[in-house]
This record gives C-alpha cells, sequence and structure tokens, in this order.
C-alpha cells in the first residue's frame, strides 16, 4: 500500500486508501458508516463472514489520528496475510481468522477533528469561524472534539448526567476543544452512527475496542462492573503488549463509548491508551506503537 506510517494521516489519505483496499483486495467490504457533522465521510470496514465479530474503532479524538494508522495498518497486515496465504502474524495464527470471524473497522470516527487538528480551522469549513472562537488559540494540535466543538468519547450514553457533572467541576459548560460531552447522549451523527452500529451488531459482537492515545494502558469495565470474561481478556491483552490493566481517571470515567457497550448491551469492551508520552504523539513512534498494539488487536480479532 501507498501509505506512508511515518506521516501524519488525514480523511483524504484515509479515503485514499480506502480506495486502494477496494482495488488491491476481495477479502474486505467498504461501506460508509455515516458522515461527520461537516459531511466528511466515515468508512466502515468489514473482514471476513464469520458468525462471532468484534469491532474495533481509531480516532473518536482529533489530536490521535495515529490511532487511525494503526487499524489501518492492522486492516492492511490481515488482508496480505489472507492473500498471501500465510497462517502466522506476529507469531499468532490467523490462518481461516476471516472464515471464523467477522472484524468491523472504523478507522476514524471523527474525521473533521482529525481534519482541525492537523490543519486547524482552515479545515472547519463554515464553521471555521465558530472553531477557532471554541479553541480561543491559533493551535490546534490539542484539538480533541468534533466540529461542533463536542468530544464525541463523553457523548455515550453510560451514566451522562455523571459526565455533565465531571464537565462543570473542569468549567467546562458548553463547546470545547476537549471533555465536552454534548447537550445530550448520541446527539452528534459520528457517535449515533456507532451506537447504532453497536446496536445493530449485539447478537454476534463478542467484544470492542476503542484505542485512544496515550498511557500504554488497558481500560476494562466501568464503575467497577463489566462482563463476564473481560477481566481475563484484558489480561491477555496486557501479558501479549505490556500494557497495563487500569482505571481511566474520574473525569473521563463517564459516556465514553467503552462504558456505553459494557453498561447497555452488557458486551465485553475495552479502551486501549496507545503509546507513550504527550498528545499529539509523533509520527515516528508509529512502529513502535504499532509492535505492542498488534498482539491486541489479534488477540481481540480471535476471541
Amino acid at each position: 500500500m501507498s501509505v506512508d506510517y511515518l506521516s501524519p494521516v488525514t480523511p483524504e489519505i484515509l479515503q485514499a486508501f480506502t480506495d486502494e483496499l477496494i482495488a488491491k483486495h476481495q477479502d474486505i467490504e467498504i461501506s460508509t458508516l455515516g458522515a461527520s457533522i461537516l459531511g466528511r465521510n466515515i468508512p466502515l470496514y468489514q473482514l471476513g463472514h464469520g458468525k462471532s465479530a468484534s469491532l474495533f474503532v481509531g480516532a473518536h479524538h482529533g489530536a490521535e489520528a495515529i490511532t487511525s494508522l494503526l487499524l489501518m495498518k492492522f486492516t492492511e497486515d490481515i488482508l496480505d496475510a489472507k492473500r498471501r496465504g500465510l497462517s502466522r502474524l506476529a507469531g499468532f495464527s490467523v490462518g481461516g481468522l476471516l472464515e471464523r470471524r467477522s472484524i468491523y473497522i472504523v478507522p476514524m470516527l471523527n474525521p473533521d477533528g482529525v481534519a482541525i487538528a492537523h490543519l486547524g480551522a482552515q479545515a472547519a469549513g463554515v464553521l471555521k469561524d465558530r472553531v477557532k472562537s471554541i479553541n480561543g488559540s491559533e493551535d490546534f494540535s490539542l484539538w480533541q472534539a468534533n466540529a461542533r466543538g463536542v468530544d464525541l468519547n463523553h457523548n455515550y450514553d453510560a451514566e451522562f448526567a455523571k459526565c455533565k457533572e465531571a464537565e462543570r467541576a473542569l468549567g467546562i459548560f458548553a463547546s470545547a476543544p476537549t471533555r465536552y460531552g454534548g447537550e445530550y447522549p448520541e446527539s452528534e451523527p459520528e457517535t449515533a452512527a456507532l451506537a447504532d452500529l453497536t446496536r445493530m451488531l449485539s447478537k454476534q459482537l463478542r467484544l470492542a475496542v476503542a484505542l485512544h492515545t496515550q498511557g500504554e494502558e488497558i481500560y476494562w469495565d466501568f464503575e467497577g462492573k463489566a462482563p463476564k470474561g473481560a477481566n481475563m481478556l484484558a489480561e491477555c491483552f496486557s501479558r501479549v503488549s505490556g500494557y497495563r490493566v487500569a482505571r481511566p481517571p474520574k473525569e473521563a470515567s463517564y459516556g465514553g463509548y467503552k462504558d456505553f457497550v459494557i453498561q447497555k448491551l452488557g458486551i465485553p469492551a475495552f479502551t486501549i491508551e496507545c503509546g507513550n508520552g504527550k498528545n499529539p504523539l509523533p509520527p515516528c513512534a508509529f512502529y513502535g506503537i504499532y509492535q505492542k498494539v498488534l498482539p491486541i488487536l489479534l488477540t481481540a480479532a480471535s476471541f
């Protein structure tokens, strides 16, 4: 593939990658999960047609676009292994994986946020002035929200009232570059589309994984509760990656995708905080991060 994994990704680069997948591989179905606030496409990949499914999501947050690259590389590696008839990938058995499992991948849930974090307010089009006002600075490198200033990973139906209380404690009362959860759960087209997909797949879904940055941590429960087997899976992820099983800070403990999947659907769900350092993680760190995250993704896809 023509992707430079050591350079920042944009929605346009993802679209070119998606087009190339269609041309090169037959073992993938590509559709559109939905569209962002600004009308950018949110691609959805399906690999395999097994009865049991796993779901992977990248780039809830604009400044965490390296998670999109991780899922793009994962997609490429799985498909290349299938095309070449390889039975193992990074030491994991992948022979027959796509016959036994369905792997759903949303590489970039927040294309507007990714574009804004990379290119600044100009990427917000008709919302340019609003985004400038929300950010209060010309530096958008830490922008996490969508184009409406809603943090997508605080916009799910999982103790949403507590999410709003945590916002107010931080002095956040309206659209912001990060941590503002919106007026009500799934108020944003991006989160509504992902929640709808997850509900639709719930009968066959074994687990869901959302990639974030950073800290090399694995979050697996919600308010001290988790579906059966979730802790065991988290420990497996830890063993294969060296990442630490942990719990998120209190201000990030509500309204998240993982939280919604656990509480409302009773399905194991995980947040993987990829890499170490300060956001945005530098592109040069990609391969070191991928080396540790790939075993988690393969373990999850095989579960």
